[in-house]
């Protein structure tokens, strides 16, 4: 076992395989002294059963960020902003409703147009057009917003867009993505001031997000960690994950940015999560031993393809470059839909379960220098939670 792990907190042990019961999985927790056994499924695949380990006895977590942070691997603050989210409990509900209202098949746009988020926006935000492209399935619509000082539009084109996490008609998970001008094509990085209106207008919409913008205390610990004067989260996300839901293994490097902070507010979710290194090393580790070969050869299904995963996963360059790519559905197989592999993730201390008040940190430097993560919901319902890009401004 990697003895990093001991000093982070919310680490998951993986307790039973995919075939396995309730029971037998509960079994197998409680004779290893950890919390209840839950099941790992997202997008039709079941990758086992978890449970989450006693709570670590960490007595300076920031001291561990910066180390961690420093090669690229992920932390987590454990209940971190338990204390704030009650007060917002009424903006989650309410933000729960107009998930639930999309999921059901209302627009977002017309469910924007109620009191409560029209008064929040007037008179800063004026929601103009709404509009959907064809040409992308998992977008459900995009909303465009000027920022208004009086009569005058102060900023153009920004765009709050809401879109399904996958194509699987069973996950109804989907995100409210916060940023402006055209997606896809312009370099949001280089258009600082717009950056932060847009986060403005995450937080008319959705309040609950001062949770983690507003914290002082947060954001003095994180400039010191990033050796900054001050912090600025920016390209923000609202997730909802929901059963069978949640984001497959992939990182989120952007010119610009330091990483990534993620807070659990609703439900639960678990992580797998690690530097690019060491999902390389994971990657080797797990095609090398022969142990492994039947459950992969079963996996691809194609023993051609099986021949090509060994050999790249022999050549750390190219393995490297493989796992960059858009479209690897080779390695996406292994990475995502293959048990063994996550109990080995596991084993070697790279599984987390977070629960509401959690917050997770991201690093996310370069594409070499990178923390790789996927997600599941462990819940039989949709959660809540945010995640901003993090970056430093003058």
């Amino acid at each position: 076992m990697n003895r990093d792990v001991l000093t982070v907190p919310n680490r998951a042990r993986y307790v039973a395989g995919p075939e396995s019961d309730y029971a037998f999985a509960q079994g197998n927790a409680r004779e290893q002294g950890l919390g209840e056994a839950v099941l790992l499924r997202r997008r039709g695949t079941t990758l086992g059963w978890i449970a989450v380990t006693p709570p670590s006895d960490v007595a300076d977590h920031f001291g561990v960020v910066s180390d961690r942070w420093s090669n690229a691997r992920p932390y987590v603050l454990p209940g971190y902003c338990c204390a704030a989210i009650p007060d917002y409990q009424n903006q989650i509900e309410q933000s729960n409703a107009l998930m639930l209202g999309i999921a059901a098949g209302s627009s977002p746009a017309d469910l924007l147009e109620q009191s409560c988020y029209s008064e929040r926006l007037h008179p800063r935000f004026e929601m103009l057009a709404a509009c959907s492209d064809e040409g992308d399935p998992q977008e459900i619509e995009t909303i465009e917003f000027d920022v208004m000082d009086g009569d005058e539009v102060i900023a153009e084109n920004l765009w709050c867009k809401c879109s399904w996490l996958s194509y699987e008609n069973d996950d109804a998970s989907l995100r409210f993505r916060f940023s402006f001008g055209m997606v896809g094509y312009e370099d949001v990085a280089a258009d600082v001031e717009r950056q932060l209106y847009a986060g403005e207008l995450t937080e008319a919409l959705f309040p609950e997000s001062a949770i983690i913008s507003n914290d002082t205390k947060l954001e003095q610990q994180l400039c010191t960690v990033f050796g900054v004067n001050k912090l600025a989260y920016v390209e923000r996300i609202i997730y909802f994950n929901a059963p069978n839901g949640g984001a497959h293994f992939h990182q989120d490097v952007e010119r610009g940015h330091l990483g990534v902070i993620f807070a659990q507010l609703y439900g639960r979710t678990c992580w797998a999560a690690c530097s690019k290194n060491d999902l390389m090393d994971e990657v080797e580790k797990f095609v090398r031993n022969r142990e492994n070969h039947v459950a992969l050869q079963a996996l691809l299904m194609d023993e051609a393809a099986f021949k090509t995963m060994v050999c790249i996963a022999e050549d750390r360059s190219q393995l490297s470059e493989v796992l960059d790519e858009n479209d690897n559905n080779l390695f996406d197989l292994l990475l995502n839909r293959c048990p063994q592999f996550y109990q080995q993730l596991s084993d070697n201390g790279h599984v987390y379960i977070l629960t509401p008040g959690d917050v997770m940190l991201l690093p996310q430097k370069n594409s070499d220098e990178c923390c790789w993560h996927t997600v599941c919901c462990l819940d039989d319902f949709a959660g809540q939670a945010l995640s901003f890009a993090m970056r430093g401004i003058v």
